[in-house]
């Protein structure tokens, strides 16, 4: 399939990026109800501007979703209630199960429903993002990307599949950081926090460092990782497993909204640790 004009919902801090990265195809915003930033966003990107929802998903031939995971299956909606018929692309950090509703409800209003999973920083270099695909169609999206610093690639398993590989992705990463802020929190609680880094020095010499970094990197862009964790713990349960890691990593992360997008310098561990150990029940 051709794709000769993509409609991107919507260019946030992530998704202005991968707009950017799309080669060979003009790429649509929409302004109606976004933000100045957003515009700016945009504009940085090369994006072109359309005015509304209806406009865009007219002159389009694929619709790219890159948002929030609560608001993944909202806007599928909104694009299917507009009858649009062509490729429906969800790159959005969802369960299985959610990717498979989202495609649903595309589906059944004509489009084809390509699922996708973005692992990574905003892309700004090649060799630092990519952009997982699955699906009847997935083979054309990536091609959107060759050449540029996005790497795209298809991997087996239907729809599902690349949003699954990025809830076990991560699981690990933004679910270890939530743990051991969460530690650092306990020890600080109990009086040892100065021991427990000792131990860790002797016998886990790169966990200090870890901690540090989730405090300055992690925190600051927690809140926009609490829908995630929640998606995360639904995968887990569907599949049999403890959801509780997960539903509990939400809520540390919900607690850090007082470092909401505090960076240069970002949070230092003690003021992270202060925040999570006096918030008690």
């Amino acid at each position: 399939m051709q794709i000769n004009t993509l409609t991107l919902l919507h260019p946030g801090n992530m998704g202005a990026t991968v707009g950017a990265a799309v080669r060979g195809a003009r790429v649509l915003w929409v302004s109606e109800g976004r933000r100045e930033e957003s515009r700016r966003r945009a504009i940085e990107a090369g994006l072109a501007e359309a005015a509304t929802l209806a406009e865009a998903v007219r002159e389009s031939d694929a619709v790219l979703s890159v948002c929030p995971p609560h608001a993944a299956e909202e806007v599928a909606r909104d694009v299917a209630d507009l009858g649009f018929a062509g490729l429906y692309v969800d790159a959005n950090a969802v369960s299985r199960e959610t990717a498979q509703r989202v495609g649903a409800v595309v589906a059944k209003a004509g489009a084809r429903f390509v699922d996708g999973g973005i692992i990574g920083q905003p892309v700004r270099t090649p060799g630092t993002t990519r952009l997982y695909l699955s699906g009847t169609g997935a083979e054309s999206v990536a091609a959107l990307f060759s050449g540029g610093p996005l790497d795209a690639r298809v991997i087996d398993g239907g729809p599902g599949a690349a949003s699954a590989l990025k809830m076990t992705y991560a699981a690990w990463t933004k679910g270890s950081d939530a743990l051991i802020l969460a530690v650092r929190a306990l020890a600080a609680s109990e009086g040892v926090e100065a021991a427990l880094l000792e131990e860790w020095a002797a016998s886990q010499p790169a966990l200090g460092n870890k901690s540090e970094r989730a405090a300055a990197v992690a925190a600051p862009k927690g809140w926009r990782y609490v829908g995630e964790m929640e998606e995360i713990a639904a995968s887990f349960e569907s599949a049999g497993l403890p959801a509780g890691f997960h539903k509990a990593a939400a809520e540390l992360y919900e607690r850090l909204a007082p470092f909401k997008d505090r960076t240069d310098p970002g949070p230092e561990v003690k003021e992270v640790v202060e925040v999570l150990a006096t918030r008690r029940r």
